[in-house]
């Protein structure tokens, strides 16, 4: 089994990083990755004033995959994600969309079972996400915590397993990060944590060279998504629609203006979080109403 131990990990995306493993197109790799605080509370009574706040939402990677050139698409396929036994919910002063209202930091440690998430004796379910996966994007470094046209911290929560993520490749070998692994977050975040949890994540990794895409895209079993970040909500939703439309546009039969209306009528703009430095959405459209458009897939 080829794997990335935790000990390989970055706090940036860069094509400055040096790749710790290689891999061809086709083949499974695991990611072990820390939990966003890099491990550095495990008990109820660790002290959250001696964390380092500099050594948060480290990635896994870098990976390199052969034959990987920019203008490619890197198509990502989320196999399993094993967590550890515990996660890690926070929130204080100052973070978060309710972060004024409270006076200090404070954490709940989640015990983690085969389905559940056990937060103050309340059982939740399981929803696995990973919430940093991207590549080295095409400027200079982008620390993990913030997304982007790379990828990076979208903390989208429907990359689970069965997923596949679809990335834009501006550097040769893509080089490749997981991190930041949910065993339950809402859409939002709006503490600025979900519950946080080392794992090891499977994926299978593959190029297409005849797809250029400009931000990510996410598919499941029964949708596709554009995913966009920018500084606002708005300006998000504005870019992750475009990208929609102008794919849909070149597949299918409909105006423009048939296809807008279309989009108005059957497709919806999600919120994946509003707490990181970029703000990121995605917007969705149904597999079934591509087959009516008879488009067999997005990408």
């Amino acid at each position: 089994m080829n794997i990335i131990r935790k000990e390989n990990y970055t706090f940036t995306f860069s094509n400055s990083n040096k790749p710790v493993s290689f891999i061809k197109p086709g083949n499974n790799i695991v990611f072990e990755t820390h939990d966003c605080m890099c491990s550095q509370i495990s008990c109820e009574t660790d002290n959250l004033d001696g964390i380092d706040f500099d050594k948060v939402n480290p990635a896994t990677g870098p990976l390199y995959i052969e034959g990987a050139m920019p203008n490619q698409t890197l198509k990502v396929t989320v196999q399993s994600i094993d967590l550890d036994n515990y996660g890690i919910a926070m929130t204080g002063p100052g973070v978060g969309v309710l972060g004024e209202k409270l006076d200090k930091m404070t954490h709940n440690i989640l015990n983690i079972t085969e389905n559940s998430a056990i937060f103050k004796n309340i059982e939740l379910p399981l929803n696995k996400m990973i919430g940093v996966i991207g590549v080295a994007p095409n400027s200079e470094s982008i620390n993990c915590g913030t997304p982007g046209s790379h990828g990076g911290n979208m903390d989208c929560k429907v990359i689970g397993e069965g997923s596949i993520v679809y990335l834009p490749i501006y550097t040769p070998g893509a080089l490749l990060s997981v991190g930041d692994v949910h065993a339950v977050m809402g859409d939002g975040e709006i503490g600025v944590s979900g519950a946080e949890v080392g794992a090891k994540v499977d994926v299978n990794v593959e190029l297409i060279s005849n797809f250029k895409i400009n931000n990510p895209i996410v598919e499941t079993d029964d949708a596709y998504y554009t995913i966009a970040s920018a500084q606002t909500l708005d300006d998000a939703y504005k870019i992750a629609v475009e990208d929609m439309f102008e794919i849909l546009l070149s597949k299918c039969s409909l105006s423009k203006n048939d296809l807008i209306m279309l989009m108005s009528l059957t497709c919806d703009i999600e919120v994946c979080q509003v707490v990181d430095p970029l703000k990121t959405i995605r917007y969705k459209i149904k597999k079934e109403i591509l087959k009516k458009l008879n488009v067999d897939k997005l990408i």
